[in-house]
């Protein structure tokens, strides 16, 4: 056994001798009373030494009472984002809706719940990185910023992730789009579009981007890429990569365009990128214009600002690329843009889809609508998508799927 194996055991023990609840204060000082004993027996050498003491008692911490106070927003299925703005100040998104919770913290506690969620995941946050991404045991994403960033107290953000669906079908079963609308995706896919899901925070476009996965045809290798897995791409053959941090030598840390070169000497048969934000734009759009399916996110008011936003962050990547570069590469690469909206309610839809044709007019990317929602319903308009060809070629009926032109 291992020595975080060893204390969690000897840590469980005293928990029932002494009949102490495992969500309580007393658990992380039983947890180090234990640890003490175990670090005099290593000295000895009876057991492993550990390297990390922190490190230990904080993941022997999470391991046997969850996240404290937290834990039971996390286990409710209904709990979509937990944030923390002050120790007093701690809300929840429940199915949609923001509220705010009786919750009451320190902010020792606050501090120590970030420090037990980060245990695990081999990220840190200290001053020299005052904001940290990271993955917890259940999948939830962590967000945390710390003061001075912070005008006074630590900030977090949990945003679980609840996957209600898993196939285009079941974005229909939920009312996030038509039935017409899904087949014409499930086509698209398999036609080999590239597809932008775009949309605000908590639109639901991970959970799009995921079905929309679900429709890649079976023999597909598919590499994904993300800042912090999110993704759940349930296919066969799929290799899912994140960036890393660098150490505290300032050395090691991997990018997302870094995982994007890295991801095309790996024979992918289509590419996923969880969320562009920055320069990796340039070279996904440039993987994407070589031939390679493949499918991305980003954060935009609608469909054509999705694609507004991406002839500009592609600029990031230097001096030398220039707009009279970008915004051809974006009409050439880009086939489909699915925007997503959060309701007022909770309920997320898909409002249009759009299709990019290809052409520039005065600097600006052109764009059809192939739905829309009009009176809160997404039908059909008049647009068609690109590349008609791929679509005969995969053995769809564009005609079936849309009607005639």
């Amino acid at each position: 056994m291992d020595a975080v194996a060893i204390i969690e055991a000897e840590s469980r023990d005293s928990i029932r001798m002494r009949g102490i609840e495992t969500g309580s204060d007393a658990l992380e000082a039983l947890i180090r009373e234990v640890f003490a004993d175990y670090e005099a027996r290593a000295a000895r050498g009876e057991v492993p030494t550990v390297r990390d003491p922190e490190s230990v008692v904080s993941d022997v911490a999470a391991r046997i009472g969850g996240f404290g106070p937290l834990q039971p927003f996390l286990d409710d299925p209904t709990v979509e984002e937990i944030w923390i703005n002050s120790p007093t100040e701690v809300f929840v998104s429940r199915l949609g809706v923001a509220e705010l919770t009786p919750l009451v913290l320190s902010d020792s506690q606050v501090r120590g719940l970030v420090e037990r969620m980060l245990a695990s995941s081999g990220r840190r946050i200290d001053l020299s990185t005052p904001f940290v991404d990271a993955l917890l045991p259940d999948g939830s994403r962590l967000h945390a910023v710390i003061p001075h960033v912070t005008r006074q107290h630590i900030s977090v953000n949990i945003r679980k992730f609840i996957a209600r669906a898993h196939s285009l079908s079941d974005l229909v079963q939920l009312g996030t789009l038509t039935d017409q609308a899904a087949r014409f995706l499930d086509a698209a896919v398999k036609a080999g579009l590239n597809i932008l899901v775009s949309g605000s925070t908590s639109a639901g476009k991970t959970t799009t981007l995921n079905c929309l996965g679900a429709a890649v045809r079976p023999r597909e290798r598919v590499i994904t890429i993300e800042e912090v897995f999110e993704l759940d791409i349930r296919v066969r053959d799929v290799v899912a990569m994140q960036t890393r941090q660098a150490s505290l030598e300032g050395t090691g840390e991997i990018s997302m365009r870094r995982l994007v070169k890295e991801t095309l000497r790996m024979r992918p048969d289509r590419i996923i990128v969880g969320e562009v934000r920055e320069a990796e734009s340039l070279d996904m759009l440039i993987a994407l214009n070589s031939g390679l399916p493949g499918m991305a996110s980003i954060h935009a008011n609608s469909a054509r600002d999705a694609i507004g936003k991406l002839c500009t962050l592609p600029l990031l990547a230097g001096e030398n690329v220039a707009g009279g570069f970008v915004i051809p590469t974006v009409a050439s690469a880009i086939d489909l843009v699915v925007h997503q909206d959060l309701m007022p309610d909770g309920r997320r839809r898909i409002r249009e889809i759009a299709a990019v044709p290809g052409r520039v007019e005065e600097g600006v990317v052109e764009i059809e609508k192939i739905f829309e929602t009009r009176d809160g319903r997404l039908i059909r308009a008049d647009g068609f998508p690109p590349h008609r060809d791929r679509f005969a070629r995969a053995g769809q009926d564009l005609g079936e799927l849309l009607g005639a032109a």
